[in-house]
């Protein structure tokens, strides 16, 4: 009676998930971006989130959720109820770096269910106008000239930008001292007024200051240059070999998100990027778009799992750590 009773209970729930994922969705919709409103995150997210709601017949709103490096933002979306309602945007550092210096409540991919692979973001190195250095070598030089470290601001202990600057560090000899801020956007702030030196930053959150004339370019992390600022050379090119990274980023939602619902939110984000009106606005911030075969949930869950195995190691290595 009791194996009855029980059957019966499943099948009842089955069905209403099943309803909930038809009818999915009834509401707005809400993307978590962990970092500050005006920053290269956000700003990626708003401009899908225009174009996705066309598809999904309901409103997408932007809310910026920060601190510690992301993970609050990303930590506010895993207790989230997994109903489609909530996904967390992030990148390599919400989503990969941040397990390997904060001491987490939750699992960046036990605790979250991938939805889409985003287009990645070149680093650049940039620094304030004062800096007297014209090209990369003569930046290094500069740098290690310093008879104190240089600052280089960052989105905050194992953001992208954090992780970046360690990686310059390790293949250029140098010591830099980190100002944490609460996004890339406001960091970027203090480097246009000189208040920091240098920042190894996301390359769609600098390239309009640096076509402005207020900062100053010097390489990208890409093993080619970027069509949108072709004047830039490449780490390699520039003299630092092996200096390579790129900032992807995704959406994700809480784990046991129904597979229908992650369907149709993966099915809106692929329609926006690949709407020619998105792809150049994305384009004109240097932004690399994914190719259409990765546009899929197993892809980002490839790809994260990745860059774990791959970056843990070296982050672990220079003792990034957080409470």
């Amino acid at each position: 009676m009791k194996k009855a009773v029980w059957a019966a209970l499943i099948a009842v729930l089955a069905l209403a998930g099943a309803a909930r994922a038809d009818d999915f969705p009834s509401r707005p919709i809400t993307i978590i971006v962990p970092f500050a409103a005006g920053g290269p995150s956000d700003a990626m997210a708003r401009v899908l989130a225009e174009r996705m709601r066309v598809p999904l017949g309901q409103p997408v709103v932007v809310e910026n959720v920060t601190g510690a490096g992301g993970s609050i933002g990303v930590g506010r979306a895993v207790q989230s109820p997994p109903d489609g309602y909530t996904i967390s945007f992030g990148h390599l550092g919400t989503h990969v770096a941040n397990g390997a210096v904060y001491k987490l409540k939750f699992d960046l991919v036990a605790d979250l269910e991938p939805v889409v692979l985003l287009p990645s973001n070149p680093m650049i190195v940039v620094s304030k106008n004062a800096v007297p250095a014209t090209s990369l070598k003569e930046l290094i030089d500069w740098l290690k000239s310093r008879p104190s470290p240089p600052t280089a601001g960052t989105a905050g202990a194992g953001s992208g930008s954090h992780v970046a600057g360690v990686y310059f560090e390790s293949v250029s000899g140098i010591k830099l001292q980190y100002v944490p801020y609460r996004g890339t956007a406001p960091a970027l702030n203090d480097l246009i007024a000189g208040q920091i030196d240098i920042m190894v930053d996301q390359t769609s959150n600098s390239i309009s200051q640096v076509r402005a004339g207020t900062i100053r370019a010097y390489a990208v992390t890409d093993d080619k240059r970027l069509a949108s600022a072709p004047e830039i050379p490449t780490a390699d090119e520039a003299g630092l070999k092996g200096f390579n990274m790129t900032l992807w980023s995704g959406m994700w939602v809480p784990k046991g998100t129904p597979k229908e619902i992650v369907a149709k939110l993966n099915a809106a984000a692929v329609e926006a990027l690949n709407d020619p009106a998105v792809r150049k606005q994305l384009e004109s911030q240097g932004l690399e778009m994914t190719p259409k075969d990765q546009l899929t949930p197993e892809a980002l869950g490839t790809r994260q799992r990745a860059e774990i195995a791959k970056w843990w190691p070296i982050i672990k290595a220079a003792n990034i750590k957080v409470d």
